[in-house]
C-alpha cells in the first residue's frame, strides 16, 4: 500500500516539474528555456523626502539608521500616543529580531526620539 502513494507521489512531482519546465519555454523559439535568455536590469530608486516630523538635525539618528532597512514612511505611519515602552520596543525588535545595524546606544536614543514625536 505504501509503494502505491509513493507512487503516486512520484507520478504527481514528475508531472509537476514538466509543467513548470513547459512554463518557462519560449513558445515561439521552441525549446529554449527564457530564463536562461534573461539579462539583469538596472532601475534607480526614487529620492525618498523626508517627512516634516523628522527633517531637522534631532532627528538625524532615526534618518541615518532607520532608513537602511525601511522607508521614513514606515516610521511616520506607526500608531500615535502608544507611549514610551512601544517605542523602546520597536526599536528592541528591529536589532534583536529582524538584526538591525544599530549600536546599543543609538537604539536608546532612537527609541526616545521616537517617542518623543509619536507618542
Amino acid at each position: 500500500m505504501r509503494s502505491k502513494g509513493l507512487v503516486i507521489g512520484l507520478g504527481l512531482l514528475a508531472i509537476a516539474a514538466g509543467g513548470a519546465a513547459w512554463t518557462l519555454m519560449d513558445r515561439d523559439a521552441g525549446p529554449e528555456v527564457v530564463a536562461a535568455r534573461m539579462e539583469p536590469v538596472s532601475y534607480q530608486l526614487p529620492e525618498e523626502a523626508i517627512p516634516a516630523e523628522l527633517a531637522d538635525a534631532g532627528a538625524e539618528i532615526v534618518v541615518n539608521n532607520c532608513t537602511a532597512c525601511h522607508s521614513l514612511e514606515y516610521v511616520t505611519t506607526q500608531p500615535r500616543g502608544m507611549g514610551e515602552k512601544f517605542w523602546h520596543d520597536e526599536v528592541t525588535k528591529m536589532v534583536k529580531v529582524y538584526g538591525a545595524p544599530v549600536a546599543p546606544a543609538d537604539a536608546e536614543a532612537i527609541a526616545q526620539l521616537l517617542a518623543e514625536r509619536f507618542g
